[in-house]
């Protein structure tokens, strides 16, 4: 199975969340996936130093960035056709809110890259699942806004501790006329209609071993639906 994974820059503030990144790349290992590394080749909106939080006056590339992820192997977003792939994983970070889409800024209402949202849509229509961890359910929402498709999404719980107002990003996904489910860390939610699996991930107070064992459980269920289509 050829599974693409989606980057939008490297590092949790102003691009990919890093341990997600690699822990996605792990999993998917771990079932003997073939990973095609892709991410789109424009500026980011800012850079971030990670160390004080300030913005530093410099532009990245959010292709060059990710490919520090991925060691070099990674294609151009540009490239690529939902044909290649059997599934997608989205990993998250504040950069699919920021790179990708406006949302950090201007919420639901902010635009989206025409690629990311057409590759979204195409996979959609192929019936090839969708994982999204983390903040990057809220660019699955956006791509689908105006499709017709009514997706069940997560982006974690209000009724546990999160270092983000997770009743107002979900309201955020309500908006675009998806479902947010209340999940927690030690959960992950399965639209198998749409074939879209959502994980909370570090959108919730969380060690890595929560979120590596997170992420495992939604690519096991994306084991799953990609076995169910051989049935």
């Amino acid at each position: 199975m050829k599974i693409g994974v989606l980057l939008h820059g490297n590092g949790v503030y102003d691009g990919t969340e890093i341990h997600e990144a690699v822990l996605t790349l792990l999993a998917l290992a771990e079932v003997g996936a073939e990973v095609i590394c892709v991410a789109p080749n424009v500026d980011q909106y800012h850079a971030i130093n990670h160390l004080t939080g300030e913005e530093m006056p410099e532009t990245r590339n959010v292709l060059v960035e990710s490919a520090r992820i991925a060691r070099g192997n990674i294609r151009n977003l540009a490239t690529l056709t939902a044909d290649e792939l059997d599934a997608l994983v989205m990993p998250g970070g504040f950069g699919t809110a920021k790179n990708i889409t406006r949302w950090a800024f201007e919420g639901p209402q902010g635009a989206i890259l025409e690629p990311v949202k057409q590759l979204i849509l195409d996979l959609i229509s192929l019936k090839k699942p969708i994982v999204g961890l983390c903040m990057s359910p809220t660019t699955i929402a956006k791509a689908l806004e105006g499709s017709g498709i009514s997706a069940t999404l997560t982006v974690g719980t209000d009724l546990e501790d999160s270092p983000y107002e997770i009743s107002g990003i979900a309201a955020g996904i309500n908006s675009l006329g998806h479902l947010a489910e209340m999940k927690t860390v030690r959960e992950i939610s399965v639209d198998r209609e749409n074939k879209i699996i959502t994980a909370p991930c570090y959108m919730m107070e969380a060690s890595i071993l929560d979120v590596r064992d997170n992420i495992r459980a939604a690519i096991d269920e994306l084991v799953v639906l990609l076995n169910d289509e051989k049935v």
